[in-house]
């Protein structure tokens, strides 16, 4: 931060609004720390010489002639090896009772890797997860969200993926969360005794919203020193991206600025895409993978924000209850990893790829059994066969509770084929079958 002796002060304010003020200064930057009232804010719009602070815990209280104090500087954060193990706040202050991170401080929300220092994508990242590893693998330096309704357990699912991802770093962003949630996080990391590689950045409920724009920055940053700085694979857990579109509309609407689709800023593509740009895998062997979770309104996937994210991101996992099952798993049908096919097969054994298609195509033949069920048809022995077999893939493979290898994902699945169908319907190559199918 700048030295107090050369830190502007102002003390004429020209509007308020609920979430920003605006004064007339010149030699301001964009995202420029300061303090109003006592009021920690940031530059969000200059235009000439006039200045629009957005005030991250509201204006409630704010008189006209509110010191204005300038801090010339962005926000930043300390980074280290101190670090790993710790919580932080929106502004990277420790919440965990511990000391204050001594480092390199460095200003949050630069831009992302240079196109021309990234590799393809080529290390399998295994969680365990059936309904991932198997149908949807994941690859170093992807981004990916979770698309889920908010009754579904996704968080539970982000700290499952965290704990068996096979990482050196994992960088925790949540907003928004509850109470419980953040307590649920910061006792299943350490109950796994996994706490020093994780480094946790915070907003709660009880928190202004508006804070919830700096913690994406904050976790990429410290990301991005284990992944540049230290050769780390780092996977960084963002939650919920709902909740921080949430608040761009929050200071957007408070603005005055005309809504877009939704009632979400104009914005709204740049501002997500700059968060998962981050993505990356650098040549030295560092990378950064992003999950994020983005929560559905009542299940729409046409909404601005999962709209904007597909886009952006390549695929998504899609999260829902199975009815048959009773379990939730993850949606063969609506979920899709772009990538899978550069470590599918290549960095898995031989099978993988027609596994995952024949599992996936018996699976919707279940699908239209049930639906052929449901109309009052009457039902094949082949459409019988197809229901029970989709019951057991539903509880043995896509279910989140499932945590096994992936080759005992494709065994399991072999075990499933000779269980219900003849070696021809399964449609597999006959190279594969000789040598797996199970007698």
């Amino acid at each position: 931060m700048a030295n107090k002796a050369y830190q502007r002060v102002y003390t004429q304010l020209e509007a308020i609004t609920k979430a920003t003020v605006s004064l007339n200064c010149k030699g301001i930057s964009n995202d420029e720390l300061a303090i109003v009232n006592g009021k920690l804010s940031q530059v969000v719009k200059t235009k000439g010489d006039t200045v629009t602070l957005q005030v991250f815990a509201g204006t409630e209280g704010i008189p006209t002639n509110a010191e204005v104090r300038f801090l010339g500087a962005p926000p930043t954060l300390n980074v280290s090896d101190q670090l790993s193990g710790r919580f932080f706040n929106a502004y990277g202050q420790a919440i965990d009772g511990g000391p204050e991170v001594e480092g390199e401080e460095r200003q949050i929300g630069g831009p992302s890797v240079n196109p021309y220092k990234r590799r393809q994508p080529s290390e399998l990242i295994p969680t365990g997860i059936a309904g991932i590893d198997l149908n949807n693998t994941l690859v170093s330096g992807q981004k990916i969200p979770f698309f889920a309704d908010p009754d579904q357990p996704y968080n539970q699912v982000m700290a499952d993926v965290a704990l068996r991802a096979d990482v050196d770093k994992i960088i925790l962003g949540g907003m928004g969360l509850s109470n419980d949630d953040y307590l649920f996080f910061k006792h299943k990391f350490e109950n796994a005794g996994a706490l020093s590689k994780i480094v946790s950045f915070v907003n709660t409920t009880e928190e202004p919203p508006v804070e919830r724009l700096l913690i994406p920055d904050m976790a990429l940053t410290a990301a991005e020193y284990f992944a540049v700085d230290k050769n780390e694979k780092v996977l960084v857990l963002l939650t919920d991206m709902t909740l921080y579109a949430d608040a761009l509309s929050i200071v957007s609407n408070r603005m005055d600025q005309i809504p877009s689709k939704d009632s979400m800023p104009g914005s709204l593509y740049s501002d997500l895409a700059k968060i998962y740009e981050k993505a990356v895998q650098l040549p030295t062997g560092g990378s950064i993978t992003i999950i994020a979770v983005t929560t559905l309104n009542e299940g729409d996937i046409t909404h601005a924000i999962p709209d904007n994210t597909g886009y952006i991101t390549e695929g998504q996992l899609f999260l829902r209850a199975d009815s048959d099952s009773g379990k939730v798993i993850i949606d063969p049908f609506r979920s899709l990893s772009r990538l899978k096919q550069l470590v599918q097969g290549k960095k898995t054994r031989e099978d993988h790829s027609q596994v995952m298609n024949a599992s996936v195509r018996l699976y919707a033949d279940a699908q239209n059994a049930k639906t052929k069920l449901e109309n009052g048809f009457d039902l094949s022995d082949y459409d019988l066969r197809c229901l029970d077999y989709a019951k057991e893939y539903a509880t043995r493979l896509l279910s989140i509770d499932v945590n096994i290898t992936i080759n005992e994902m494709l065994d399991t699945a072999w075990e499933l084929f000779s269980k219900y169908f003849s070696k021809a319907e399964t449609g597999i190559k006959q190279v594969f079958i000789d040598k797996y199918w199970k007698n």
